[in-house]
């Protein structure tokens, strides 16, 4: 008996199934059957071709869902059923992570409840309201009265895995085409529920316009929908007044939304009012403010004074948007005229301005320079500029600034430096006196800058003049390696004095001692004598989100427990929900992704996997093992464009595909005498200038205005020493 069944169920729609049916052909799992309810010829057609080895259920035209998911259920063999909607989707790995929390569960567990993203027509990924709510009630196992807040998850029965047994005590109430009607009542007939707080399913949302018209009915039904499940809360006080709530703010949205005819408008206000009354929890106490009005209008049945609301609260928020419009328009004359007055003030001498990565916070080499800055030269005051959101991050005491702010504008003007690692805004003025130092933040493999004219991929919404402006104001470019300065010479072309220094971030693979080391290992729960590889891809300007492209639980399995895999996804990708759904209880995979400083984690790992990153250049100044990861390089040398052929010029071993990346991880091929003169040959080249004391030389030259001549020579790599290797910090 297997422990999953997953029954795909519903018409090829869009031609979404054959997406659906491929993810799950590249990601078997032994434990797991596929049944396809496959309604309609297209539908069977698709599911025969592409499940060789699942079963196939074909169904006529008109078939509907609930139907459907019963003739799946009936062929199911598992002792747990996910049912997946044909138009959906499940993301690489989901399907394992499931079948992991199910076999753990204990018997009186009847359902678990995954997290999900968001699709449309015209969007991918997007996240969830659930995942707070399923973290908040944790792994432990609960019943429905304990944890009511659980009815408020998105009720999609894609979402929620049943039991088998409980499904066929309950599958006649629970095979309707009302889909959130099954997804709620399979939560309120459960005895005990069991949450797992990572993605695991995709809502894919079809364009309205190529969907048949809501009908009166279907409009009506969703006020029969909640009173007939709040049938089933009788004598549960907790759930009766969650799902009251769940049912009022979705009549009142639904209403909100529009589209309905008048008369039907007029019709479903009236049956919510009703319901609204009748299934009043006893000591119900409405919300305040707006909803609260909202609220109280509905109990009324007033529809003409809440279509009146309507009115005058749409007034209001077009008033309110037109006053924030004028606000806004003022402030911006208000912070130009500001900062035109500050412009006028002398420049302080004593005042540096630091900024990373958009203003994400203290990183990168701006970090490296102000730490040593505060060494050399604390009569300099640094500021850094840092988004109010990533604020709260910053260490403690560290002065600081939020775009666009009163300060934010004084601090720019009147600052003798001003160090970034990309660009500060356009309508910054290039002071005389006043000194830019770009520091950057990564060697260039891919084109850059204006060599990016020629890739479209590439240069989307890119304004080439503005960024020739920006490059003007550079008075200095820091540099790594002799590649770096002459590609940074073409791509940026302009008067700044290159300096070829190293770069400060790189100064910590040298100056890192055993115990740094073992306090990163520690902080991330690697044991000692675990292998820990760290897997950081970069993104792709053809791609518009981010989905691994390797079964990082298939790896995981397959080079075993003595290996930690510390996967970090692109920091582009950071607002955006995280498709590391196959995170591991063993903790053979841990989501690196927010962590930060990315150094420390490039100490903590034995071995680097990447695709084209520049974390390969700062990495290989470790001397440690890198094996490149290059599936799609055609591709993305084609849109992106290169400066050299890495397939060429690898720092170590090439895998093309996760069969080959497996098999070098799983020998000795990743750390073998080929990959060592391959490794040795790329750090000649690309660790040039990097030595552990770039910082220095870059606070002495700019900062302290001493010559070059003066400054510490760089080492010969020969005579370097890096930071000991993890198995050397742990021996």
């Amino acid at each position: 008996m297997p422990e999953l069944s997953v029954i795909v169920h519903g018409p090829n729609v869009q031609d979404h199934l054959t997406e659906l049916l491929d993810s799950l052909a590249a990601h078997p799992l032994p434990d797991a059957e596929v049944i396809v309810a496959a309604v309609g010829d297209w539908a069977r057609e698709t599911a025969e071709r592409h499940t060789p080895d699942g079963q196939v259920v074909p169904l006529p035209d008109g078939t509907g869902d609930a139907a459907a998911r019963a003739a799946g259920a009936a062929r199911a063999s598992g002792r747990w059923l996910h049912f997946v909607h044909a138009k959906d989707g499940l993301p690489a790995g989901a399907l394992r992570t499931v079948a992991e929390r199910v076999a753990e569960l204990p018997g009186e567990v009847d359902v678990l409840l995954l997290d999900h993203v968001r699709s449309t027509w015209h969007t991918s990924g997007m996240p969830s309201r659930d995942g707070s709510l399923l973290a908040r009630a944790g792994r432990a196992d609960v019943t429905l009265d304990d944890c009511a807040p659980l009815l408020r998850l998105t009720p999609l029965l894609g979402t929620r895995v049943l039991r088998a047994d409980f499904w066929r005590a309950h599958e006649q109430r629970l095979t309707t085409d009302d889909e959130p009607y099954a997804a709620l009542a399979a939560l309120l007939l459960a005895d005990r529920v069991a949450c797992l707080p990572h993605v695991a399913y995709e809502d894919r949302r079809l364009r309205p316009a190529s969907l048949p018209p809501v009908t009166p009915e279907q409009c009506y039904g969703l006020v029969e929908r909640y009173e007939s499940l709040l049938d089933l809360t009788r004598d549960r006080r907790a759930a009766h007044a969650a799902l009251y709530d769940v049912m009022v703010r979705d009549c009142l949205r639904t209403f909100a939304r529009g589209g309905m005819p008048e008369e039907v408008a007029r019709e479903f206000f009236g049956r919510a009012s009703l319901a609204a009354l009748r299934r009043r929890p006893e000591g119900y106490r409405r919300p305040a403010g707006l909803e609260g009005v909202r609220r109280s209008l509905l109990e009324e049945g007033a529809y003409g004074r809440y279509r009146a609301f309507q009115v005058v609260n749409r007034t209001r928020r077009t008033a309110r948007s037109a006053v924030r419009t004028r606000k806004r328009q003022a402030g911006a004359k208000l912070r130009d005229h500001q900062y035109r007055r500050a412009l006028g003030r002398p420049v302080n001498p004593h005042l540096a301005v630091f900024s990373a990565y958009w203003n994400r916070g203290v990183a990168c080499n701006p970090a490296a320079i102000a730490a040593k800055l505060a060494e050399l030269a604390p009569q300099i005051h640094p500021v850094w500029v840092v988004t109010e959101e990533n604020a709260a991050l910053l260490p403690p005491g560290t002065d600081h600034v939020v775009p666009g702010s009163r300060r934010y504008w004084e601090v720019l003007a009147t600052a003798k430096y001003l160090v970034n690692n990309v660009n500060f805004p356009n309508a910054v003025v290039k002071r005389p006196d006043a000194i830019h130092l770009q520091t950057h933040h990564g060697t260039p493999l891919k084109r850059m800058g204006i060599d990016q004219m020629a890739y479209p991929a590439a240069a989307q919404g890119l304004d080439f003049q503005a960024l020739l402006a920006r490059i003007d104001k550079w008075d200095y470019s820091v540099s790594a390696n002799s590649h770096t300065t002459r590609m940074w010479e073409r791509a940026y072309p302009s008067r700044y004095v290159s300096l070829d220094h190293g770069y400060p971030r790189n100064d910590v693979y040298y100056t890192a001692g055993a115990a740094d080391i073992r306090q990163v290992r520690d902080r991330l729960g690697i044991a000692p004598g675990r292998r820990a590889v760290l897997y950081a891809p970069t993104h792709r300007d053809y791609e518009a989100g981010w989905t691994p492209r390797l079964d990082l639980a298939a790896l995981a399995d397959r080079l075993g427990d003595d290996t930690v895999l510390l996967v970090r996804g692109h920091y582009f990708y950071g607002g955006a929900a995280s498709p590391l759904t196959n995170l591991r209880r063993t903790g053979r995979i841990i989501d690196v992704s927010s962590y930060d400083p990315v150094e420390e984690l490039c100490l903590a790992a034995d071995a680097l996997v990447t695709d084209y990153s520049s974390i390969m250049f700062d990495y290989a100044n470790l001397d440690r093992p890198i094996v490149i990861h290059a599936d799609d390089w055609e591709t993305y040398r084609t849109t992106r464009g290169v400066y050299f052929d890495l397939m060429a010029e690898a720092p170590g071993p090439i895998a093309r595909t996760q069969q080959e990346l497996t098999e070098i991880l799983a020998t000795e091929a990743w750390r073998d005498e080929g990959a060592t003169k391959s490794r040795a040959v790329f750090r000649r080249r690309f660790c040039e200038y990097d030595d552990g004391r770039a910082a220095e030389r870059v606070v002495r030259r700019v900062f302290l205005g001493q010559d070059e001549r003066d400054l510490p020579p760089v080492l010969p790599i020969e005579e370097r020493t890096p930071a000991p290797t993890p198995q050397e910090a742990t021996a």
